[in-house]
């Protein structure tokens, strides 16, 4: 039996956006793979797999040091995802995104041995409110500008002075279908407010940010595993190089797919989220790892996907 069959993956906050869909793609590898999670929001995103022999799921919290001490030493492979996401969530629970984002992640590098792989996903909102015009690369100072990218670089920073072998995987903006959706992510939410507002205002248009599919960070990930000697005491930016666009830009490549949606520019005001920056995936391209979705790939799939999520279909503009 080839070893990559053998190894054991624990994904903890796996019933969430990312992990729902990473959880598949690694059962679909041929991994065992555990998740950690305590469905706080309740979703079902996993039971799909109830019948595979190679999944199991623990319910609990990522920050119980006794369960973690109990079960961590089982596995080969730590993913951990669970996480406050994003600005608004970390704002509303600032506490709760110090103890999950920063502090679970300094008591699961703690616990694990020097043996097991630990492979880390970071944001690229670190790089904070630089220019949009000059490329992020792994050595570019991190300046987050937001709680969550202050508790993410933290956690990033306990695991690469530990002296543990490690991955960092700063993940571009994540976009496309997940069992466990998401419309915060600004391609999905462009997408839903062209299919059921029909139009969007938008400040500071020229502001950039990069992209990267659901499908490419679950490959990504896996990627990491199969290559882990290789790649491990590194840091890696994820995106897609052809997309490194404004929010301008990606609203117009939306209008191409939905022509009814309206899009407003307003030159007075200003979006709360200050991030303006370009990012270069070369570093993990040049060991092997490409992107296989675009962004018109994320958006034809999340137009077809939105009509099935709600049961009274608002989509009229499509």
């Amino acid at each position: 039996m080839d070893r990559i069959t053998k190894e054991n993956v624990l994904v903890t906050g796996g019933a969430g956006y990312i992990g729902s869909v990473l959880v598949r793609h690694l059962l679909e590898q041929g991994y065992t793979v555990t998740c950690l999670d305590d469905i706080r929001y309740g979703q079902n995103s996993l039971t799909v797999f109830s019948d595979n022999p190679n999944f199991n799921f623990i319910f609990g919290d990522v920050r119980d040091e006794q369960l973690l001490t109990k079960i961590i030493l089982d596995f080969d492979v730590i993913i951990p995802l669970a996480a406050i996401v994003g600005m608004p969530a970390s704002n509303a629970r600032p506490d709760e995104a110090k103890s999950i984002n920063t502090n679970s992640i300094e008591l699961i590098n703690n616990l694990r041995s020097p043996r097991q792989k630990i492979i880390f996903p970071n944001t690229n909102s670190g790089y904070g409110a630089k220019s949009g015009a000059i490329y992020c690369t792994e050595e570019t100072p991190l300046e987050p500008i937001s709680l969550y990218g202050k508790t993410k670089v933290e956690a990033e920073k306990t695991i690469t002075s530990s002296g543990k072998d490690f991955i960092i995987l700063r993940l571009a903006t994540v976009f496309g279908f997940s069992p466990r959706m998401r419309t915060d992510l600004l391609v999905n939410d462009f997408v839903f407010k062209a299919m059921t507002d029909g139009y969007i205002v938008i400040y500071e248009k020229d502001f950039k940010r990069n992209y990267i599919h659901i499908k490419d960070v679950a490959r990504c990930f896996e990627y990491c595993i199969r290559n882990f000697d290789s790649m491990k005491n590194q840091v890696y930016n994820v995106g897609l190089s052809e997309a490194n666009i404004s929010k301008a830009e990606l609203a117009e490549k939306i209008k191409r797919h939905i022509p009814k949606f309206d899009i407003v520019y307003r030159e007075i005001g200003e979006d709360p989220d200050k991030r303006n920056y370009i990012v270069s995936n070369e570093k993990i391209e040049k060991t092997g790892f490409k992107p296989m979705f675009s962004i018109d790939d994320g958006i034809k799939e999340l137009i077809k996907c939105y009509p099935l999520l709600l049961k009274n279909n608002p989509f009229k503009n499509v």
